[in-house]
């Protein structure tokens, strides 16, 4: 009887062990595989937003070629904020990438007179590179038209950039993007209206629709000012809120368009695009951006 009660606690004990077994053996705490605890907590700190870029491209208009900044209605790419090699103003890329691979490692794809609705096609331009971040700095000459009602509307603005947005990200979906706000159009045109020579370049046909007949402060001139600079505002509460779907995206915080830019900050041949001083106060405006620990709000 002794060891048929024994052969039965043994059986049971078996069973036992083989039902815990089945049931998984975290219930007892043992033999349960190690997890990856290094692999968990460096995917956990891998960072979103990569402060240190090795290469990078940029699209937008004259101000990213840096348009009428060393002679008169012309290109010099040398001194854009973005991608330029001048020591005057040391750009973008030379503060991220230094000096020589910023030669060899950023691309401007930007043109003057380019509005918002050119972008897809710098994008697709710029993704070819495979950057790790793409600059982009327009609607300006959104708003820049030859009359007040000839300017882009606000949800076509928003269409096109969400197709540049999309244009990226249809290739490289990790690369990050910073968006400059569009400058403070009225501002520069309350700066430049002091100076005769700048005014006589205007009527070439620079920014019609604010700065045309820059002396007339009548009503009807007042209001169409105000409707461009209410413009360039819905601009870049757009330029806001898209980049502020795409979790690798930057806007500057209205940090352009708050800038305010001097005389020694513009141009001295238009009085309008900025100087090699104001491309260098661009680039420290995106370089903080850039470089910050978190979004700016």
């Amino acid at each position: 009887m002794r060891n048929r009660r024994r052969r039965s606690r043994a059986v049971l004990a078996v069973l036992l062990a083989a039902a815990l077994g089945a049931a998984g053996c975290d219930a007892v705490g043992d033999n349960s595989p190690a997890p990856d605890v290094t692999k968990a907590r460096a995917t956990r700190a891998a960072p979103v937003w990569n402060r240190s870029p090795s290469s990078l491209a940029a699209v937008g208009d004259s101000i990213t070629r840096g348009f009428d900044a060393c002679a008169v209605l012309s290109d010099c790419p040398e001194v854009s904020w973005a991608t330029g090699t001048s020591t005057q103003v040391d750009s973008l890329a030379v503060r991220l990438l230094g000096r020589e691979k910023a030669a060899e490692s950023s691309w401007n794809y930007a043109v003057t007179g380019a509005r918002m609705a050119d972008l897809p096609d710098q994008m697709a331009q710029a993704a070819a590179r495979r950057p790790q971040l793409v600059t982009v700095m327009a609607g300006a000459n959104d708003a820049c038209r030859a009359r007040a009602s000839a300017m882009t509307p606000v949800d076509d603005f928003r269409n096109q950039f969400e197709e540049t947005m999309s244009t990226l990200r249809e290739t490289l979906p990790k690369t990050q993007v910073y968006v400059a706000s569009v400058p403070n159009l009225k501002r520069l045109w309350s700066q430049g209206r002091t100076n005769p020579l700048g005014k006589q370049v205007w009527k070439l046909g620079i920014c019609p629709s604010m700065l045309s007949d820059a002396d007339d402060l009548a009503a009807a001139a007042t209001l169409r000012r105000d409707k461009v600079q209410q413009r360039v505002e819905a601009y870049n509460k757009v330029l806001k809120e898209v980049c502020a779907k795409d979790r690798r995206c930057r806007f500057d915080g209205g940090a352009v368009f708050d800038y305010e830019f001097g005389t020694d900050q513009l141009s001295h041949w238009d009085w309008f695009h900025p100087s090699a001083d104001g491309q260098a106060r661009l680039a420290a405006i995106a370089y903080r951006t850039i470089t910050a620990a978190g979004p700016v709000t």
